[in-house]
């Protein structure tokens, strides 16, 4: 009978979870699909359905890294879990995070899920326990990788626009079929790598909580259990299916007027900043290295042909984003804490 409550409790995290899953699906991995949509390689049916199957296949395939670094990097395991309502800071978490990408899709606003996610976890540790709680270190480190990766997917953008129109200038016009056959590679690239960063941030929660819980011990050459990673995969390629439309719209048609030579250099460097992010296990805003990768593209082509205030718009609901939830999912776990209590006591 005492593992009833802990089995609930687990039960429930897992839910919410997939939840916030779905929702980075819906907002923050439907940036490829809105690349492909926008230079019209595919329908937006065939879009949504192809990428999300790849970015299962990421979310499968492409190692764990950025889930252990969730699941222990941000808020100390050990820490939490000698508090008795430790589990509270998951759901505060993941509501305050889900609830705020769901707001932002609705809103149009392609929204940063690790940012909401790192903020959220913040809030909610420093509310339950303190400062010390969080690993600031660690954080730190994810923020700067947050900051610096849309950079970097702007400048390497812009970089092989550059290269690639030079190479191309005398090309005949069946180089076109060319463009977009490498087009749809680096779409496959940047779908797989999307898959696997977006659906390894609810596996390390996931985990977290079942250690807090008491319900698993990660062994040493597996972190995450298979379950975990097919459940959160799936929510996140269903969340690719009901892609937000205003989302798609703003991250492909409202920056700049791709063409499928902006579609190649937008999807190859998104992948390969992304990918990077996958190999050193640090979550990133997919959402906001593709959209760097497609102002860069644009201005290497023409630079007032960006629409440089759109990009500011949404540069600051990205610079809002962690502060944000972590104080709404503070208030979340201060409220659920006594309404439990209430309930217990």
């Amino acid at each position: 009978m005492q593992m009833e409550p802990t089995l609930v409790a687990g039960t429930f995290v897992i839910i919410l979870a997939l939840a916030f899953s779905f929702s980075t699906g819906f907002n923050d991995a439907a940036n490829v699909v809105a690349v492909v949509i926008s230079t019209k390689v595919l329908s937006p049916r065939k879009a949504v359905l192809v990428v999300g199957v790849l970015e299962f296949i990421g979310a499968y395939f492409l190692g764990t890294a950025v889930a252990e670094t969730m699941g222990t990097g941000v808020v100390d395991p050990n820490l939490i879990s000698q508090d008795e309502y430790g589990i509270i800071i998951i759901f505060a978490t993941l509501l305050g995070a889900t609830l705020w990408n769901v707001i932002c899709t609705i809103l149009g606003f392609p929204v940063s899920a690790s940012h909401a996610l790192v903020g959220g976890f913040v809030g909610a540790g420093v509310a339950a326990a303190g400062f010390g709680a969080v690993q600031w270190f660690n954080v730190v480190l994810i923020f700067v990788v947050l900051i610096t990766s849309p950079v970097l997917g702007l400048v390497a953008s812009f970089i092989l626009t550059k290269f690639t129109n030079f190479v191309a200038r005398r090309a005949k016009l069946t180089a076109n079929r060319l463009v977009i056959v490498l087009e749809i590679l680096a779409t496959v690239g940047s779908a797989l790598a999307t898959g696997a960063n977006a659906a390894q941030r609810p596996m390390g929660i996931i985990v977290f909580s079942l250690i807090v819980l008491g319900l698993y011990q990660p062994a040493a050459e597996v972190f995450v259990p298979t379950w975990v990673v097919v459940t959160c995969g799936m929510a996140v390629s269903i969340g690719v299916f009901c892609a937000g439309k205003n989302v798609v719209k703003t991250v492909g048609m409202r920056y700049y007027r791709l063409r499928h030579i902006n579609g190649f250099s937008a999807q190859a460097t998104s992948a390969g900043v992304i990918q990077l992010a996958n190999i050193i296990g640090s979550p990133v805003s997919t959402t906001q290295v593709t959209s760097g990768a497609v102002m860069g593209t644009g201005a290497a082509e023409r630079i007032k042909g960006v629409r440089w205030s759109v990009g500011t718009q949404v540069f600051l609901v990205w610079l809002i984003t962690m502060p944000s939830v972590a104080v709404a999912s503070g208030l979340l776990y201060w409220l659920m804490l006594n309404v439990v209590k209430f309930f217990v006591l």
